[in-house]
């Protein structure tokens, strides 16, 4: 018997990787994505530990380490451009604060959907209009019109799930702002970067300006970040980002007035909260979240590229296991991937802690030298156990 029709929702990194799996185990796969082509640039990501050896199962090891930044290290500078401290990319095993393998968030999208586009379909520039789901199936209505019946859906549309949003419940119900926005986009590289990332943070306000190489000599990628208790601006009003970023930063110091004046003319301007979402479960009935749809720890955490393409390995082969029952499946896969996502959550608040502004109502600073935070930092980077799912294409369905 065939496999099982499954909609996967979201072409970013969590989509194609979940659509690789399910595809290897049997399953029939489309995926839809409501933006008309793959988003580039974008924030570095990193390959920590357990996600190394998943893209290494994928077979996509040398093509994910040929679209690497190749930074070498990092400089943390003040408004001078001093050096104050230095890391290098070979630190810890190359599971640093600079990753061995760290490649921007629009490269590795596009590694994963050239690694899956002749075998899944995909569909751009539509979306979900309308899902209802029985014991047997789901139907779903296209705003584009087309209707179709899937076996399953996973919702892999990130921190703003639409998805997530029509069957579990408003956003505000699972997104918790941690106090923190970042803004990235490309820039002209007239700084003479070359393959060391320079971070310039402003403890006392908060708020930091950070330059990195990327593989395009010619050009970096700029990063900000700054403190906001509150965030109201919508995730599709660019014109509104802007002019917040401007607002917040435009007094920073250091590159940054040089950073600001290629703000318009960037392609890939993307600002957002910092945000986590947490949720008691990630499924109901046929379909399941991933990624950060389901659980994102933040960039702060540094592992949002780990969670999905180690949640989209477990999730597919769970189902395979399971014989495609999504009750065992979808349960199997959230017990194995909890504990993973919640040290990395834990890292992530963290991490904003340490960059928040001192002031009266601070906390005490986490000791980073205990014992307990190193057994944190193994188990957010070392991960669940990978089972071997080898031989599911034939499991019956």
């Amino acid at each position: 018997m065939t496999g099982p029709r499954v909609l996967v929702v979201g072409a970013s990194i969590a989509g194609p990787a979940v659509a690789h799996w399910l595809h290897r185990w049997g399953a029939d796969v489309t995926v839809v994505e409501r933006a008309p082509a793959l988003r580039p640039g974008g924030q570095a990501v990193d390959a920590r530990g357990v996600t190394r050896e998943v893209i290494e199962r994928m077979g996509l090891d040398a093509a994910v380490r040929a679209a690497r930044t190749e930074t070498a290290g990092a400089h943390t500078v003040d408004a001078d451009g001093t050096v104050l401290e230095t890391f290098r990319a070979d630190d810890d095993g190359g599971d640093g604060f600079i990753a061995e393998i760290e490649i921007l968030r629009g490269d590795l999208a596009q590694v994963l959907h050239d690694a899956t586009r002749d075998d899944v379909a995909y569909v751009f520039g539509d979306r979900i209009a309308e899902l209802t789901q029985d014991v047997d199936g789901v139907d779903v209505t296209f705003a584009g019109g087309d209707r179709q019946r899937f076996d399953l859906v996973i919702g892999a549309d990130g921190l703003h799930s639409a998805l997530r949003a029509t069957v579990f419940g408003p956003r505000e119900e699972f997104v918790r702002h941690l106090g923190l926005v970042l803004a990235f986009y490309s820039v002209p590289n007239e700084f003479g970067l070359d393959r060391w990332l320079l971070d310039f943070q402003d403890k006392a306000s908060g708020r930091s300006a950070l330059l990195r190489p990327i593989q395009d000599a010619t050009r970096a990628m700029a990063m900000f970040s700054f403190p906001a208790a509150e965030f109201d601006v919508d995730h599709r009003d660019l014109e509104a980002q802007k002019r917040l970023l401007r607002e917040r930063t435009a007094d920073l110091g250091w590159w940054t007035p040089r950073i600001l004046a290629h703000l318009d003319d960037a392609p890939d301007f993307y600002l957002d909260q910092v945000a986590q979402v947490v949720m008691d479960r990630w499924s109901t009935g046929r379909v399941a979240l991933l990624g950060d749809a389901a659980c994102s720890a933040s960039p702060m955490s540094g592992q949002g590229t780990g969670i999905a393409l180690v949640g989209a390995y477990l999730l597919a082969g769970e189902l395979a296991a399971a014989g495609w029952d999504p009750e065992v499946g979808f349960a199997r896969y959230e017990e194995r991937m909890r504990p993973f996502v919640e040290a990395n959550q834990e890292i992530g608040r963290l991490h904003v802690q340490t960059l928040q502004a001192p002031g009266p109502d601070a906390g005490p600073a986490p000791d980073f030298e205990s014992e307990w935070f190193a057994e944190l930092i193994g188990r957010a980077i070392n991960g669940p156990e990978l089972p071997d799912y080898a031989g599911l294409s034939d499991h019956p369905v």
